[in-house]
């Protein structure tokens, strides 16, 4: 259907729709891609064109699309409870399954007890309540500081608005909440001091110590990182870091939340991301992996320090006044108990590291075009930095669409990849094959080619 017979009649009504993170204005005049189905780690679009979904709709459907057990989960589901809330003290089956499903496959990290919600954001704003909350109890009020890293990225809520780590995502809607500070993303292709690896996670673990220092400890609720910064760049630290920051939050005694909203069940390489590191957190947010994306729900797990905490404390100061009316909700419930099925029956984690490892290597036939700056990935999340000089790592300015030409390219080729600023970035489904990851790399390759060619010929 190349002439778009097939889009026409939706074009006129696109106009209504305001996208996430865009602008009317330069969305008003230009059609958007409508996507119509998928299956498995395809999906295609109202004209019948074809694409590997190198994006995983949005770091989410890990199991792939349209899946039939998870289909058949929400129609049964449908069929026998529809919704019911979480409050006063009542629940249903499908979320006590969950939660402790859940805490099941995340035993090895400690985590006890589950706080549903509707999503990341939402995962986010309950770790951070949480964390204060679990001070206030203990007479310590004055912890209400959290730290985060530099280009961090922890969700739209005003609590995650204040954390993330770029200006721009923070001074739209300032001020934001009080009391969030930022230290130095252990980046090893940009940052001031080193080029080797442990050095640079030792370097940055200090930066931490020193915030926290010149914060007053005692004023600090928590640290909140992702183990693999994901639309930051997929930043993967080095194998200290983590370890590193541990040890210095417990020498202080802070919190750590690990925002495990994109790297939680299976997409780092292991169940979650911190374990990855060999790291045991306090908190953990959960959201995209835990049903695929096939119902919107959110999950915040604590450990026993703090769930045993708030089992002891009656109310009012163990009272928690937060919650959501889509908390457990009955057929997200059913979605994500039938997605961790599968997460397990066919050992994503694995299978992420191998088809992973696939990637990356893919991905650094690439490293020769002038145009790429850094490779870096871990499990089935990797980006490709774009720059302007790889002599200098001067950064494409803010104008140029070398990003976006590039992943048009790809779109043609039958690949769908995000293109964000100067950052290439693939989070395709955990069921990935390496013969579905070659798709991609071959159409990144006519890509670069592509775009070489024309930029060679403009130039001459």
């Amino acid at each position: 259907m190349a002439d778009g017979q097939a889009t026409r009649p939706l074009n006129d009504r696109t106009k209504y729709m305001w996208h996430p993170m865009s602008s009317p204005m330069l969305t008003h005049n230009q059609t958007p891609l409508i996507i119509e189905r998928g299956a498995g780690v395809n999906i295609w679009d109202a004209d019948g064109n074809k694409y590997f979904d190198a994006m995983s709709g949005l770091w989410c459907v890990n199991v792939g699309h349209c899946r039939p057990e998870i289909r058949t989960a929400i129609t049964d589901q449908l069929d026998q409870l529809e919704y019911h809330n979480s409050f006063l003290n009542m629940t249903h089956s499908k979320a006590v399954e969950l939660a402790a499903r859940i805490t099941g496959l995340l035993a090895e990290d400690d985590m006890q007890r589950v706080f549903f919600s509707s999503g990341g954001s939402d995962a986010v704003e309950s770790a951070l309540k949480i964390a204060r909350l679990y001070w206030r109890i203990q007479g310590k009020a004055e912890r209400t500081k959290f730290i985060a890293l530099e280009n961090c990225y922890h969700g739209m809520h005003f609590g995650g608005t204040a954390l993330n780590g770029t200006a721009i995502s923070r001074t739209a809607f300032g001020p934001t909440v009080a009391d969030c500070y930022h230290v130095a993303t252990p980046n090893l292709y940009r940052n001031p001091w080193t080029s080797d690896a442990e050095e640079l996670g030792e370097i940055c673990a200090q930066q931490l110590e020193r915030q926290i220092i010149a914060q007053n400890p005692a004023t600090v609720a928590a640290f909140i990182a992702e183990p693999v910064q994901g639309i930051g760049g997929v930043i993967v630290p080095p194998a200290n870091y983590w370890p590193r920051v541990r040890e210095i939050c417990d020498k202080y005694g802070i919190l750590l939340i690990s925002d495990e909203v994109v790297t939680g069940f299976g997409r780092s390489g292991a169940m979650s991301g911190a374990r990855g590191w060999g790291v045991k957190p306090d908190i953990m947010c959960l959201a995209k992996g835990l049903t695929s994306g096939y119902i919107p729900m959110g999950a915040t797990a604590v450990n026993s320090r703090i769930a045993q905490l708030f089992e002891s404390t009656p109310p009012p100061q163990g009272l928690l006044l937060h919650g959501y009316t889509y908390s457990g909700h009955p057929v997200a419930a059913a979605a994500g108990l039938a997605s961790l099925d599968i997460v397990e029956r066919e050992d994503l984690p694995g299978n992420a590291r191998i088809v992973g490892d696939h990637m990356l290597n893919g991905l650094m036939e690439l490293r020769d075009y002038a145009h790429v700056g850094d490779i870096r990935g871990k499990g089935l999340m990797a980006a490709i930095e774009l720059v302007e000089d790889r002599k200098t790592k001067a950064p494409l300015a803010p104008t140029s669409q070398f990003g976006n030409q590039i992943a048009a390219i790809c779109r043609e080729n039958g690949a769908l990849v995000r293109a964000v600023g100067s950052l290439l970035i693939f989070s395709p489904p955990l069921v990935s094959t390496t013969q579905d990851i070659d798709i991609l790399i071959n159409a990144l390759k006519v890509a670069f080619e592509t775009v070489d060619a024309k930029l060679g010929a403009a130039m001459a």
